[in-house]
């Protein structure tokens, strides 16, 4: 805990983007005052700085899930890790997103207006996530559920109102087409998610937060598109059969 004491703000920022998001939950400048410890930060805010402390260290400890092999899970245990992690991503890192984007827009747009679209483009890909996730939520995954529940307990389940299963399934893909095509012209005008040699802290953050969000929306549908969803077709497939 002593190292880290001694680390500025914007040292954090710069070892890992991941902590911009948390210091900026607490009202925390990273940018334009990044060279302070987290000692004063935390006096001027009011924040327990033991607290920020094990958030960071959590961050700076968190590991990838690179090399699991999520086709040996059951699709009722992957629904799940889908939605705390996955979903959980989108809802914690688009507000971020969003107003880092609304302050690069104002301060920036005039020299770099490509910054106006990346901005409008993130806006509808955040409103789009949040009801596609929702109708998830809601309706495909407790099918999914009930269809595992069912084959455990030798139980029949009953029709769902959508039909086949591969009715919802056909509209997640093609939301998640649409989503990936928005990001794909993110990156374009980002050039790769590049900050240009103006641009400042918060620029160069921005820019690594959206190339982890692709990154991770990426991870999100291959679960679902390769995974998920062909198990869940198959598995009604079978259900079929034995009726």
């Amino acid at each position: 805990m002593e190292t880290l004491e001694k680390i500025t703000i914007g040292e954090y920022v710069a070892k890992d983007f991941r902590t911009a998001a948390l210091f900026s939950k607490y009202g925390i400048d990273f940018c334009c005052n990044g060279n302070r410890s987290i000692e004063e930060a935390c006096q001027k805010k009011a924040v327990n700085p033991d607290i920020l402390l094990g958030e960071i260290e959590n961050i700076l400890a968190s590991k990838s899930d690179i090399g699991i092999d999520f086709n040996a899970w059951p699709i009722d245990l992957l629904a799940d890790y889908i939605e705390k992690t996955h979903h959980r991503y989108v809802v914690e890192k688009t507000p971020v997103l969003l107003q880092f984007l609304d302050k690069l827009s104002k301060v920036h747009g005039a020299n770099h207006p490509e910054l106006l679209e990346i901005n409008e483009l993130f806006k509808g890909c955040a409103e789009e996530l949040a009801n596609h996730m929702k109708k998830e939520e809601m309706i495909l995954f407790p099918f999914v559920k009930n269809m595992v529940h069912a084959v455990i307990s030798d139980e029949l389940i009953e029709q769902p109102h959508f039909g086949t299963i591969q009715n919802p399934i056909t509209m997640m893909m093609h939301e998640h087409d649409a989503e990936g095509e928005r990001f794909r012209k993110i990156a374009e005008l980002s050039n790769n998610y590049t900050p240009p040699s103006d641009g400042c802290n918060t620029y160069k953050v921005t820019f690594a937060m959206l190339l982890e969000f692709e990154e991770d929306l990426h991870k999100h549908i291959h679960l679902e598109n390769n995974i998920l969803f062909p198990k869940a077709t198959k598995l009604e497939k079978d259900f079929s059969t034995q009726l």
